[in-house]
């Protein structure tokens, strides 16, 4: 799950500041979002400034989630104390009544009613609470508002599976996609703003076509053929919806980068039929066998949940050799987090906190020393690098095509820059390179 992203926009009087906690959808409607303020001649302001609009665009797949939630809209408040102060999404949409108790929130606003902000912001009532949702499909991408280099393209919301740890489906409904027509039109508009490279993302992305009718194949190759775009990206798909077809799409086209992010959750065969997962440990196996089938290079990401009800020590042992076993180096590990209303929050065999908590820094700790050594394999080699921003001790930092971060040391301006790169070093946990001329 992807993470925290302050926004700054332009405009003449009014202020707004844009916070996003999440994932990659969330990005890529907190941008149209933003640019809709935008619009209205909004500034956008870095958050914790004064404004006159808060917009935090929420999470709640974990605990942790919601307390930083929380925690926002008391700096929201204590920056912006006579500013309207919007909380709206996934976190909105399931505890509407916590949030609207809290000290200066003027509007409460679900998965589906935060596309209707700016009507609800001419609205004179004290508070306003609207979390109904809808079967709409809300479209949604990153725009030049957002000051992203990556560009985030919604092409599916919702989802129809019931993993019974998961809350998402109740926050966000049904599933239900985007018209190809539409995806391929919405994506020329971000080549057209700029763009170089396009994530498709989505609750569950590998069910577009159960859900459109129309085929994920199609939609990926028109959107691959589009002249200008020069990279793209698959954000989470669900091992069980990975095709042939698909990995056949993306292996036939340059513009595609060899990096996956494939949800594991367990390396146990009974959690995961606990979790009312569509797959074994040896389905998982040979779908990651697939993907380095065609693309050798590929780093894999997973999703990986830690401390499931009833989960004992030699279960959680089988995860972690599973990701030591498998070619997986990018580490997102979860401690499973109790979600009112779903299968799993009524075990009664619940885990210590104390153990989920010493769970999720040994897997940590082994994806950190993972990633290392990917990071130390690529030295000697070169790569492609879309640059795009320098950070405080002025090196240019940007992502390979395998999604490992590189940075370089120069005085030219590389901001959405794709260049390529010979490898240099890694130290202190950062990959370095110089720039080929």
């Amino acid at each position: 799950m992807e993470n925290e992203n302050e926004n700054t926009l332009i405009g003449e009087s009014k202020r707004v500041a844009v916070h996003t906690l999440g994932c990659r959808l969330n990005f890529s409607e907190t941008g149209s979002i933003s640019q809709g303020f935008v619009d209205r001649g909004y500034e956008i302001v870095p958050f914790g400034e004064e404004a006159e609009v808060v917009f935090i665009n929420t999470c709640t797949v974990t605990d942790d989630a919601d307390s930083s939630c929380r925690a926002l809209i008391r700096k929201a408040h204590r920056s912006s104390p006579e500013g309207k102060i919007v909380v709206a999404g996934c976190y909105a949409q399931m505890d509407p009544k916590t949030i609207s108790g809290m000290q200066g929130v003027d509007l409460v606003l679900g998965t589906s009613e935060k596309y209707k902000v700016f009507d609800y912001l001419g609205e004179e009532e004290e508070q306003v609470v609207a979390v109904d949702k809808s079967n709409l499909f809300w479209g949604a991408s990153t725009t030049p508002a957002d000051n992203h280099t990556r560009a985030f393209l919604k092409i599916q919301d919702g989802c129809n599976y019931v993993c019974s740890f998961c809350i998402i489906p109740q926050a966000r409904g049904r599933s239900r996609t985007i018209t190809v027509a539409e995806a391929v039109s919405q994506a020329k508009d971000l080549v057209g703003n700029g763009f170089k490279e396009i994530v498709l993302t989505g609750v569950n992305i590998g069910e577009y076509e159960s859900t459109s009718g129309e085929k994920l194949t199609d939609l990926v190759k028109q959107i691959l053929d589009i002249d200008g775009l020069e990279r793209m990206r698959l954000s989470s798909v669900e091992p069980n919806t990975i095709t042939d077809e698909l990995l056949d799409t993306l292996e036939a086209s340059p513009k595609f980068m060899d990096h996956f992010h494939i949800p594991l959750q367990s390396g146990d065969d009974e959690i995961l039929k606990l979790m009312k997962r569509k797959y074994d440990v040896n389905f998982y196996k040979d779908v990651i066998n697939k993907i380095l089938a065609r693309f050798p290079n590929a780093a894999i990401g997973a999703d990986m949940i830690v401390g499931f009800p009833g989960e004992t020590e030699e279960q959680f042992k089988a995860t972690y050799n599973l990701a030591k076993e498998l070619p997986i180096t990018h580490f997102h590990v979860f401690p499973y987090s109790k979600r009112k209303g779903t299968i799993a929050s009524r075990s009664e065999n619940h885990i210590h906190q104390a153990v989920k908590k010493e769970r999720s820094r040994a897997l940590n700790m082994f994806g950190e020393a993972k990633l290392a050594m990917l990071s130390e394999d690529m030295v000697g080699t070169s790569t492609e690098v879309l640059f795009e921003r320098r950070n405080k001790e002025g090196f240019f930092g940007g992502y390979s095509t395998n999604f490992v971060k590189v940075f370089v040391k120069t005085e030219s301006e590389l901001n959405n820059e794709i260049r390529r790169v010979h490898l240099t070093s890694f130290r202190d946990g950062k990959l370095y390179g110089e720039l080929i001329q």
